[in-house]
C-alpha cells in the first residue's frame, strides 16, 4: 500500500500517490516535472500518463517509428525519478472526450488511485489539451465510484486534489494572462527537470523544423524565471486548483511544498 500523509484539513490519511495526466510526452516534463521532483523526494509514488504517443512529433518519421521513440523517451524520462510511465495510445489531434477513452481514463486512474493529479488547463493553445483537461477531470471525478470501472477499488480512492497545469507561456488561447492559484519553488530541482526534460531529445528538431523554436530547455527555464519572479524565487511552476465540489478544498502543494 502507497505510503500515506494526513489531509490537514480534514486530518483523513491520503495515499501518497500523484498522477500527471497530461496530452503528449514531454508535456509533464515541461509544465510539472519540477514539482514531481520535489514530491518523488518527499517519498511520494510518481506517475506520468499521456493520452497519446506523440505520433505526429515528427518531420520524417512513420507514426510507428516515432511513437515508438517518444514512448521509450517518456519511460527514461520518468525513472529519472523513481516514477511510472503510461500512455493510453491514442493518435496526436484526435484526443477525444468520448466514452471509449473516457473508459479507458477510468481504468487507468483506478489502477493508480492518485490522491493528486496535475493536468492541462481547461483552455489550452491545443484541443488535445483540453480534452486531456476534460478526461482528467471526469476520471478524478467518478474513479473512485465502484461500478466506474471492472477493476478493483484499492482501499483510499476518492476524488484527489487536481491542479492544472499552466498553458504554454502563461496565456489562455486568446492571450489573456492565466493567474495561478498556487506557486512551487523548484530552484533546488531545475538541474533535475531539465535532465528529463532533455531525455525528449527528438522533439528538439520538430519543434524547430515545425513551430519555429530551438530553443527547447531554454524556452522552459524563461518560463520557470518568470513565475519564480513573481513568488520571490529563482525558479517556480505554477498551477491552478480545482476547488469546485466534492475537491478538497486545501492546497495541498502548499501545505506540502512551501519554503
Amino acid at each position: 500500500m502507497a505510503n500515506e500523509i494526513e489531509n490537514q484539513n480534514s486530518k483523513i490519511k491520503i495515499r501518497q500517490v500523484a498522477l500527471a495526466f497530461l496530452a503528449h510526452p514531454d508535456d509533464a516534463e515541461i509544465l510539472c516535472a519540477g514539482t514531481l521532483v520535489r514530491l518523488a523526494d518527499a517519498g511520494w509514488a510518481i506517475h506520468i500518463a499521456t493520452c497519446t504517443a506523440g505520433d505526429c512529433g515528427t518531420m520524417d518519421k512513420t507514426r510507428q517509428e516515432i511513437s515508438a521513440i517518444r514512448r521509450a523517451e517518456g519511460d527514461v524520462a520518468a525513472k529519472l525519478i523513481g516514477g511510472t510511465y503510461h500512455c493510453l495510445g491514442e493518435d496526436d489531434l484526435c484526443v477525444c472526450y468520448d466514452k471509449p477513452t473516457i473508459r479507458k481514463t477510468l481504468d487507468l486512474f483506478r489502477g493508480i488511485a492518485p490522491s493528486l493529479v496535475f493536468t492541462h488547463a481547461a483552455k489550452d493553445y491545443m484541443m488535445d489539451h483540453e480534452m486531456c483537461s476534460l478526461l482528467a477531470r471526469c476520471a478524478s471525478f467518478g474513479y473512485g465510484a465502484p461500478n466506474a470501472s471492472e477493476l478493483p477499488l484499492i482501499e483510499g480512492s476518492g476524488v484527489p486534489h487536481l491542479y492544472y497545469c499552466d498553458p504554454v507561456g502563461g496565456v489562455d488561447p486568446l492571450g489573456q494572462p492565466v493567474k495561478p492559484t498556487t506557486h512551487v519553488d523548484i530552484t533546488a530541482v531545475i538541474d533535475r527537470k531539465t535532465e528529463m526534460l532533455a531525455c525528449h531529445a527528438s522533439q528538439r528538431e520538430w519543434l524547430r523544423a515545425h513551430h519555429g523554436m530551438d530553443e527547447y530547455i531554454d524556452a522552459m527555464h524563461r518560463h520557470g524565471q518568470s513565475r519564480g519572479a513573481e513568488h520571490g524565487v529563482d525558479f517556480a511552476e505554477a498551477f491552478v486548483q480545482h476547488r469546485g465540489h466534492p475537491y478538497p478544498a486545501n492546497d495541498l502543494l502548499t501545505d506540502l511544498l512551501a519554503g
